[in-house]
């Protein structure tokens, strides 16, 4: 008889292979747009701001897309975004110009906040709190690694032509056939309360700060990434490779260090992940060039240590919270890391336009040796959250979440710490008595 969590995984199969055939394209989408921006002469700074209007999108889905989730449903949502986000590729290999692909790659962040709004609350309504962290752990599993793929996509043909474009589009558009093909009942959507970012910044000042500057850096490493890597000279194939590596070593290094700051004080692993990704990256603008394979290692490390710093500074804020506020509180940390992320590409393409192609790793080690700084001041200000309140780690991308499924198993986990807290208290008392 197989396991709740595991036939929990059984019913949400098709919903998991639309997510991995999207994030194919998704991830073939974002490194094909920053590369044929560059093939076309855009200048760095234009493409960053190309490149950031996806976040702009992303912000605006991310509000607009839980009333069109409570007013037509789950199945019909995913199909029009999906559609919509397959039109908005398709007139990329159409209309190069970056007026046009500004107001396209804006299309497509409303578009892909809303597909991840609609696909997490689905698996949400499937999972138990026995089975929700597992589903979450295949879910990131599968995101992830259609992320990663997607970038090795871009050797099947060349990115000056419209064959990537139909490809990324054939992709998306595949993704709602599983969906649309269950068997299963849709589940009823209620929009969620929010939490003010006020609000947030008095719990948690580090941990707002640090989820802002999360969205500066992984929106710059997803965006100006591809752009650095053709300007110093590598092929379609090294790019895919520059690219794929930094992702799939997310894959590996977000648990290691997720437990490791359940186990003490978390500003403490914000501060050394700044402090080791910033390193990386003066590394990588001083010596990458001189090797590929010193630039992919170096890659890989700084795509492995700098994108855990979204799920390091959203678990800082959940320590702060009390359970009933943690799923609250998710949309509101989404579009803080939203706006990080609208900056991100904008500030590290005008660097590098003024400074050329290494501009792009200073740049990024700069704004961490900042929330270095910044994190070592909160320390010295606030003492550390006790162990007993804090909140077990999950890791998330809001790249490529909405962040509701993230905040419900963190809101299980507190409940559950804060149950065996208690159960440990009642322990002591009767252990004291009893002697």
């Amino acid at each position: 008889m197989p396991s709740q969590s595991l036939r929990s995984l059984l019913m949400t199969w098709p919903l998991l292979l639309g997510m991995g055939v999207l994030m194919l394209g998704a991830g073939l989408q974002g490194t094909l747009i920053a590369l044929r921006a560059t093939l076309e002469g855009f200048a760095p700074d234009v493409t960053g701001v190309v490149m950031s209007c996806y976040y702009v999108g992303y912000i605006a889905g991310s509000v607009g897309a839980p009333t069109l989730l409570q007013r037509i449903g789950h199945v019909r949502t995913f199909a029009a975004l999906t559609a919509l986000a397959s039109i908005a590729i398709l007139l990329q290999a159409a209309w190069i110009t970056p007026l046009s692909w500004s107001a396209l790659r804006l299309v497509s962040g409303i578009s892909f906040a809303g597909i991840y709004i609609a696909a997490e609350s689905w698996l949400n309504d499937r999972a138990t709190n026995d089975s929700r962290g597992m589903l979450l752990g295949a879910y990131m599993l599968t995101l992830y690694g259609g992320l990663g793929a997607g970038q090795y996509l871009l050797v099947a043909a060349d990115p000056r032509g419209p064959t990537l474009f139909l490809f990324t589009a054939v992709l998306i558009s595949l993704a709602v056939v599983p969906m649309s093909l269950s068997a299963r009942r849709a589940p009823e959507f209620h929009v969620p309360r929010k939490i003010r970012f006020r609000e947030i910044y008095h719990l948690s000042p580090m941990g707002l700060v640090g989820v802002v500057v999360a969205g500066v850096v992984t929106s710059s490493l997803f965006a100006m990434g591809p752009v650095y890597a053709s300007l110093i000279g590598l092929d379609h194939s090294e790019i895919a490779t520059f690219m794929g590596v930094s992702i799939i070593a997310a894959m590996l290094t977000q648990l290691p260090i997720g437990r490791w700051s359940d186990r003490t004080d978390r500003r403490n692993v914000l501060i050394v992940v700044c402090l080791l990704a910033a390193i990386v990256a003066i590394a990588a603008g001083t010596i990458g060039t001189l090797s590929k394979g010193v630039l992919f290692v170096l890659a890989a490390a700084f795509g492995g240590i700098a994108l855990s710093l979204y799920s390091l500074a959203a678990s800082h804020i959940n320590d702060h919270l009390d359970p009933d506020q943690i799923v609250a509180a998710s949309s509101s940390i989404v579009l803080l890391n939203g706006l990080g992320s609208v900056a991100g590409p904008v500030v590290v393409s005008t660097m590098m336009r003024q400074h050329g192609p290494p501009a792009y790793f200073f740049s990024l080690a700069g704004m961490l040796a900042s929330l270095v700084l910044y994190a070592a001041w909160r320390k010295w200000r606030r003492s550390a959250v006790p162990a007993a309140l804090k909140v077990p780690f999950v890791s998330a991308q809001p790249e490529v979440t909405s962040g509701e499924m993230m905040a419900q198993v963190a809101h299980d986990a507190a409940l559950a710490h804060a149950h065996t807290e208690r159960e440990h208290a009642e322990q002591a008392v009767n252990d004291e008595r009893s002697r």
